[in-house]
């Protein structure tokens, strides 16, 4: 009987080679992206197929508070996870021999649970399957280094570097500006390394310590467990180095945000051939139905897309993030820009989605409303030739808006779950229902004494 070790993938076969292994993680992603499970000795993990996590932990909000169960009783019981060896991946920040291993969430009569982040990706990309297609994804991340933050009523600042002066805003690709946190960025490559992840490229943003790391383009699924992977990797190589990485969509004031670009493709499952490309190369009618399906249903998905009350706080102008559903090609200011590439290349960028969403959400509703233009068929609006900056804004200004539009789609609904949507719903409402309970510093600075 082959041993589960050997199921794994080879980086993570090669990191507890000639070592013992103590610890097994097993892991899923909720709602908000946060790993949740349990550790357990190798030991233990060898000897049981399955483990038990009550369904709770979808229901949990951002700050630890528990939503109510919108489909019944509020009485947590257990999912079984069963675990999907081809995601074992080293964990090398930790003091002993540790491997880390997604799950897949089921219910005890073995149906996917809905609410499952990485299920609702899955239930996706299987829609896509269902009509002989396969969509492909490359993600771009962007995340910022700062300096440790330890009381939250403190503004956040940009990390010291190297020279002993703080990172400086407006160095977008410049070497010397990621050589000033050069020993964090080496540690993140040497993570990847040992955890098999492949970096596509690394480069200096727009903003004060902002680094954007691209990623090769795959399987939907594949991606955004990587990026699960890497942002608990990054945060931890940051540690080492005395500050922070955060990839809340705008942690700075008076910097641009972090955003997490999606580049789409289709491919066709007999023939192999991108489904965005016609006979001769050219762009094809169901390039265009998938960019008409964004502009039509991505005002509702940015409840995924942007999840938080801050993520707004990118959606602003002059800031580098485009507010718009225009698209054009080779356009860094629509929402949908198709960059130059060769026609098997054929791909168009989301430019929308912060780099705060849960990886699995924020791929899943950008796959899905892509999927609803190629079932509708429709057209998109003339393309922008201009600057797309100055365009009237489609999108909801905050997370409340958002969701009433998520609420209102109901193709969109269909196709994510209307499970799924009803728990995502309540537990953004009571995030949404804290933040406003919170009085901020602009509100005490200018409203306590001049009104």
């Amino acid at each position: 009987m082959t041993h589960w070790t050997e199921k794994m993938p080879e980086a993570a076969r090669e990191y507890i080679a000639g070592r013992r292994l103590d610890e097994v993680e097993c892991i899923v992603s909720d709602v908000a992206g946060v790993a949740r499970g349990k550790a357990m000795p190798a030991s233990k993990f060898e000897k049981q197929k399955s483990f038990f996590l009550p369904n709770s932990i979808f229901l949990q909000t951002i700050t630890g508070e528990w939503s109510q169960n919108p489909t019944g009783a509020f009485t947590e019981p257990d999912m079984i996870l069963y675990p999907d060896y081809s995601t074992a991946s080293a964990a090398p920040w930790t003091a002993d021999v540790t491997i880390q291993v997604i799950h897949d969430a089921m219910t005890q009569s073995g149906e996917p649970v809905a609410s499952a982040p990485r299920n609702v990706l899955k239930r996706v990309v299987k829609l896509y399957n269902d009509q002989g297609w396969s969509p492909v994804v490359a993600p771009e991340m962007e995340f910022f280094l700062v300096a440790k933050n330890i009381d939250p009523n403190m503004p956040v600042m940009p990390p010291m570097g190297r020279s002993g002066r703080r990172a400086a805003g407006r160095q977008a690709y410049s070497m010397s500006a990621v050589d000033e946190y050069g020993k964090v960025i080496d540690d993140i490559y040497d993570f990847a390394e040992l955890q098999g992840l492949e970096i596509d490229g690394i480069l200096q943003e727009g903003g004060a310590g902002q680094v954007e790391i691209n990623l090769a383009h795959g399987d939907p699924v594949r991606l955004a467990d990587e990026i699960f992977f890497f942002k608990r990797l990054i945060r931890e190589a940051a540690l080492r180095h005395d500050c922070f990485a955060t990839f809340m969509a705008k942690p700075i004031e008076g910097e641009p945000g972090s955003a997490m670009h999606i580049h789409h493709s289709v491919t066709d499952m007999v023939t192999g051939r991108n489904i965005f490309c016609d006979e001769n190369g050219l762009e094809s009618e169901s390039f265009l139905h998938f960019i008409a399906g964004m502009q039509t249903h991505l005002p509702a998905a940015v409840a995924l897309l942007a999840p938080y009350v801050n993520s707004y706080r990118r959606y602003i102008p002059d800031f580098a993030a485009p507010i718009n559903l225009e698209w054009g090609r080779d356009n860094r200011t629509t929402g949908l820009r198709i960059p130059i590439s060769d026609p098997d290349s054929r791909r168009l960028e989301n430019r929308l989605a912060g780099m705060d969403c849960n990886p699995y959400l924020g791929i899943a509703a950008s796959l899905a409303c892509g999927y609803l233009g190629l079932m509708e068929k429709k057209n998109p609006r003339s393309e922008c030739i201009g600057n797309a900056y100055m365009s009237e804004t489609d999108l909801p200004y905050n997370l409340a808006d958002a969701l009433d539009l998520l609420e209102e789609d109901t193709a969109l609904r269909e196709i994510l779950g209307e499970e799924f949507c009803k728990v995502y719903d309540v537990v953004k409402r009571n995030e949404y229902r804290e933040f406003q309970g919170v009085i901020s510093p602009w509100e005490r600075e200018h409203l306590l004494l001049n009104v």
